[in-house]
């Protein structure tokens, strides 16, 4: 992906932010809220809920962050993506007559606080609709590459443009309708009505590469292989294989690595948002 263009002003940098014990929102409810979205994630709660356990002191200090070269290439690039993300559903939106409101996109290490409770960079990125902030430890890159064998620089924008994907959900209604929804469900529907959450955000994250290549040529040769490997990797038949050696359908959150893939593709051959209502179709 061209790394050239315009750099996005909506990046908090909290790394080396050290949280302490007042970092967990409500103390006990902030570490029961994230163990929730930790299992929506796919992540063991267990671990999280033994991570806040071992907290800094409750005081917050903000440590130094020492320049690294390749880490401040990548902050960059994430404000070149991010930038592109602002332009293209800022367009969308204008065209269908609405207005897109920018999500700010948080940096940390380690663990940070967010309007959702507190998270650890084990649950890897994150989007909040309570505060409208994307939430990236920028480790997760070399997990995404070393771990789920997709690195390169549009799968790592591919994961941007997905938590971007999330917060379009947010502002066009559909995370509060499936928020409701998901009230009155059971644990099987609540993790189907999840699994079409994340295969919209997949296929939302397509539309933008579409209209950004239209408009941007931001594309280059092997961009398109580099984010269906991403998608692929981060499937849940694939997580689950890797945790457990088996799978459990029942229990996905975000879809199979074939369904990932196939609507990430769909968004990026139509870029047509209307193309991709997960929650319509007969088949994810």
């Amino acid at each position: 992906m061209r790394e050239d263009g315009r750099e996005s002003s909506n990046i908090e940098d909290r790394r080396g932010l050290r949280m302490g014990g007042r970092g967990i929102i409500g103390g006990g409810l902030g570490a029961i809220v994230m163990a929730v979205i930790a299992m929506l994630l796919g992540v063991d709660p267990a671990v999280v809920l033994n991570q806040l356990v071992n907290l800094a002191p409750p005081e917050q200090q903000a440590q130094p962050v020492p320049l690294n070269p390749e880490e401040e290439r990548l902050k960059k690039f994430i404000a070149v993506v991010l930038a592109d993300t602002e332009d293209t559903w800022g367009e969308i939106f204008q065209k269908s007559g609405g207005h897109y409101e920018q999500p700010t996109l948080v940096l940390f290490s380690g663990q940070v606080e967010s309007a959702c409770g507190f998270a650890q960079a084990a649950m890897g990125p994150f989007y909040c609709p309570g505060d409208h902030k994307l939430y990236l430890d920028m480790s997760f890159f070399n997990d995404l590459a070393a771990r789920h064998n997709a690195p390169g620089d549009f799968a790592q924008a591919y994961v941007i443009a997905h938590e971007v994907g999330h917060h379009v959900q947010n502002l066009l209604g559909i995370a509060d309708r499936v928020y409701q929804a998901r009230q009155r469900g059971n644990p099987a529907r609540n993790n189907q009505l999840q699994v079409h959450m994340e295969l919209q955000a997949d296929c939302f994250a397509g539309v933008w590469a579409n209209h950004a290549d239209k408009s941007r040529q931001i594309l280059e040769p092997g961009d398109i292989e580099e984010a269906l490997a991403a998608a692929s990797g981060v499937g849940d038949d694939r997580l689950q294989k890797q945790a457990r050696g088996y799978v459990v359908p029942e229990s996905f959150t975000h879809g199979s690595s074939e369904q990932r893939m196939r609507w990430f593709s769909i968004g990026i051959k139509t870029g047509d948002p209307k193309q991709c209502d997960t929650f319509k179709t007969g088949k994810l």
